[in-house]
């Protein structure tokens, strides 16, 4: 007695529970809470009609093999039939999931549940399925049910207790990974939420930082009672803000753009220096221009130099910046004269501390900022990866 003939995989046919094609047509029209248990309902018989016409068929094949004349379809009805228990249960084991969602987390539960599953569920099973086989109509007699059952083979019911034990520990072990699925994906919004918010608020502290020090460029050279130089600062400046702006938008900007920007920069800054600003710009390979960093990353270093460097010597300031490719990362070098004896520049600090946060947001333990002084020189050194991790062509901030 029992089930002849069963496909022996049965976890690969509880996937079939999670069909993705199954779920976003129910998904869509059973969103409600009542319906979601219809939802389970209908995905279930679903899978055990699918199970029971492959059993049917492998059943049907032996017979016929076998040259034994039984119709298909009694074949299928005997299959379905009998494997009503088992998905009912199915139902039932995920419907609990559905109302207490974390109740299948508890390993004492979970255990507690199967020996129920055991002690209780298998024996009505295993009626269930004597009561087909006692002759006669109408409801047989308990007694003769049981008799019926202690005749069954042991085979049958290792069958069914494996069966039992199949849909129980599959059904569990969907609804326990699709919980953790869940949990993982709200996780990772909420990282991603996150690093947008810091990203915001560091672009909001560095873009009014970039202004105002632009600013004060501009208002030195207005002191200065050259309206030329200072109409030219102005323009220069407008073109500065300009790229600003668009790199708010973005995520990404190639070096070459940072580099130009950069360029733009000093040649304001040189409109107030003159000739006291030195810059020598080393390694600006095509390899090198073709990779991409967070935008506004070089400038805020070329500030700190400018402010800490030649804004404490009176006399001419060079600043050299080297690019390198090394494999998959590229190296970029500031490097100033250090000012000694003289008192230090007040500043917050905020632009070196942007720039470090912004690596970290944008690589994560794959960028590093090092900053401090070697022999008569002031470095800041940024190792990063050459191509930025999320970076695309439609993000790309091109030469403005």
């Amino acid at each position: 007695m029992g089930r002849a003939g069963g496909p022996p995989c049965l976890p690969a046919f509880m996937a079939l529970l999670y069909c993705p094609a199954m779920n976003a047509v129910l998904r869509s029209t059973l969103s409600s809470a009542p319906m979601q248990y219809m939802r389970i309902a209908l995905s279930h018989a679903a899978f055990w009609l699918v199970l029971c016409l492959v059993g049917a068929t492998g059943s049907h094949s032996d017979a016929l093999r076998s040259h034994d004349d039984v119709a298909f379809l009694h074949l299928f009805w005997s299959w379905c039939w009998n494997h009503v228990p088992v998905c009912m249960l199915g139902m039932a084991v995920q419907a609990i999931h559905r109302r207490w969602p974390d109740c299948f987390f508890d390993g004492k539960r979970v255990a507690a549940g199967y020996v129920f599953v055991v002690l209780v569920f298998l024996p009505l099973e295993l009626m269930f399925i004597a009561v087909q086989h006692v002759p006669g109509d109408g409801i047989p007699p308990l007694r003769t049910v049981l008799e019926q059952v202690l005749a069954m083979r042991r085979f049958g019911w290792f069958t069914e207790l494996a069966w039992t034990s199949g849909t129980y520990i599959g059904v569990i072990g969907l609804c326990v990974w699709r919980r953790h699925r869940q949990r993982e994906q709200a996780w990772l919004q909420a990282e991603r939420d996150n690093l947008q918010l810091r990203l915001q608020i560091l672009r909001g502290q560095l873009e009014p930082h970039f202004m105002f020090n632009a600013l004060n460029a501009i208002s030195a050279l207005v002191r200065s009672d050259d309206r030329a130089l200072a109409v030219a600062g102005i323009r220069r400046l407008s073109d500065l803000l300009r790229y600003a702006l668009a790199a708010s938008e973005r995520e990404w900007a190639t070096l070459a753009s940072e580099l130009q920007f950069t360029r733009d920069y000093l040649a304001l800054q040189r409109l107030r220096y003159g000739d006291r600003l030195q810059v020598h710009i080393e390694g600006d390979s095509a390899a090198v221009l073709r990779a991409d960093c967070p935008p506004l990353l070089l400038q805020p270093l070329v500030e700190n130099a400018l402010r800490h460097g030649l804004d404490r010597n009176g006399c001419h300031g060079e600043i050299r910046m080297t690019f390198a490719v090394r494999g998959e990362e590229l190296a970029i070098c500031i490097v100033n004269p250090l000012v000694r004896d003289t008192p230090p520049n007040p500043g917050a600090g905020m632009g070196l501390r942007n720039v470090r946060a912004r690596l970290q947001n944008a690589y994560g333990a794959a960028a590093v900022l090092r900053t401090g002084a070697e022999g008569e020189h002031y470095m800041a050194e940024i190792r990063m990866p050459l191509y930025g991790t999320e970076a695309d062509d439609g993000e790309l901030l091109a030469t403005a």
